[in-house]
């Protein structure tokens, strides 16, 4: 299937060069040129596909002109090695727990299907490959778990000093190895700036074989629907079906549910949760698109002041702004809120959720009250122990269990080089560390 740019829709280019490039020239993002569609027998009978049957389909869909299937089935079981269960808190009240994964959040299925995929289109090439990826928390220790030790790729990723939680930190700044870390002087969105400005340098791609990890790749985006479709497998047979709410900064983890819902999903429709940074809850609610700059909050991972994916979301609904207001649904909650979310969800349920499934949680029953009967599907990003800090602070220290994995981290030394949050001295380095 050719890819084209949501810029320009006329320029069509090949599956590995969407891939591999990851940005067009022209500053737009890739998106298939038709939207593919599963047939209605795949979901009349997908609570009999499993999670690999399911993922291999919509990868099928997807890249299948140009990947052999058994190739992606083997890239799909072997990014599938843990589950995404659905969890119940109360009536109608779910959670679709993406945090089993290697790095304890969602971008380990993102991250982890992307490191197999390039490595089979790179397949012969002898050039070494450099993954750029920003980072507001999570994307970054899910990329370097799933490239890290991988012959002929380096990877640098970007975030924003003070940005991330301390165990986020440890886990893009203490691998080494092929993982480097450049801690920016800035927010999130400069960091965003500078991987953007790499691509969109005449020659530099090319010259240094540039690729990214970031949701502006396609790759990234289309893992993400399968644990959509897998969440609606797992509600009773007959239940109406699920809005998703899905807490959002970049919008990638919401655009995969739109994907998987053009594939053919029945769903109730979405709710884009989000903080103190509500640029796309606005744009739902006056039509108005207006990015800023990004307010740093509790949900870190979610501090977006423009959100690259929102690119997206308008191709896929034509450009309308009623269509889209038709699926998706707006809330935004401050850090108070979120705070509140946290102890009473524990007080209820003996749960402790991470800010960012917290964020979700309020949108969610926010939507349950507005349409009683509905069932919602929260999907909890994150697991609570890399947020430590802020959930001793709320719920009281020896509430959380910490994960092996995550508790090994404490005692490695941080090792990361600080970077100004402008393009010339980004430029000179990625050069002169070539």
């Amino acid at each position: 299937m050719p890819y084209h740019s949501t810029n320009d829709t006329t320029v069509q280019v090949p599956l590995r060069e969407a891939v591999l490039r990851s940005l067009p020239a022209d500053n737009g993002l890739y998106m298939p040129a038709v939207l593919p569609v599963l047939g209605a027998d795949f979901f009349k009978n997908m609570r009999d596909a499993g999670f690999v049957g399911i993922g291999t389909a919509v990868a099928e869909a997807f890249f299948g002109d140009e990947v052999p299937r058994d190739v992606l089935e083997e890239i799909v079981a072997g990014t599938l090695t843990f589950d995404a269960p659905v969890s119940t808190l109360g009536d109608g009240d779910h959670l679709l727990e993406l945090f089993h994964g290697p790095t304890l959040a969602f971008k380990d299925f993102g991250a982890r299907f992307m490191a197999r995929l390039m490595g089979w289109l790179t397949r012969g090439d002898d050039r070494p490959l450099t993954v750029l990826v920003a980072t507001s928390g999570d994307t970054g220790g899910a990329v370097a778990s799933a490239f890290h030790g991988i012959s002929g790729t380096r990877v640098v990723i970007l975030y924003p000093a003070g940005g991330v939680s301390g165990l986020q930190e440890k886990q893009l700044t203490t691998l080494g190895g092929n993982i480097t870390a450049l801690e920016v002087d800035g927010s999130f969105d400069d960091c965003q700036r500078l991987v953007k400005a790499a691509f969109l340098e005449p020659g530099l791609a090319g010259e240094l074989n540039l690729t990214s990890a970031n949701s502006i790749n396609i790759s990234r985006l289309v893992p993400q629907a399968f644990y959509y479709i897998h969440a609606a497998c797992q509600l009773p047979p007959g239940a109406p079906p699920p809005v998703f709410v899905v807490p959002s900064g970049n919008f990638g983890n919401l655009t995969a549910g739109l994907l998987a819902a053009r594939l053919g999903l029945p769903v109730g429709g979405f709710v884009a949760a989000t903080n103190a940074n509500d640029v796309v809850p606005r744009f739902l609610a006056t039509g108005d698109y207006q990015p800023r700059p990004s307010v740093a909050t509790l949900s870190n991972a979610m501090d977006v002041g423009a959100p690259s994916n929102f690119a997206r979301m308008l191709a896929i609904f034509g450009q309308s702004w009623p269509d889209m207001r038709a699926m998706i649904s707006g809330r935004s909650h401050d850090d108070g809120a979120t705070r509140a979310a946290i102890r009473d969800v524990f007080r209820a349920t003996g749960r402790a959720i991470c800010p960012h499934t917290a964020v979700g949680w309020l949108a969610a029953r926010d939507h349950r009250a507005r349409y009683p009967g509905t069932n919602t599907i929260t999907l909890a990003t994150a697991h609570p122990a890399k947020f430590i800090d802020s959930l001793e602070a709320e719920l009281g220290t020896n509430t959380v269990d910490i994960p092996e994995r995550l508790a090994c981290l404490a005692d490695r030394t941080k090792c990361a080089t600080p970077m100004p949050a402008d393009w010339p001295h980004f430029h000179h380095w990625l050069r002169e560390s070539a």
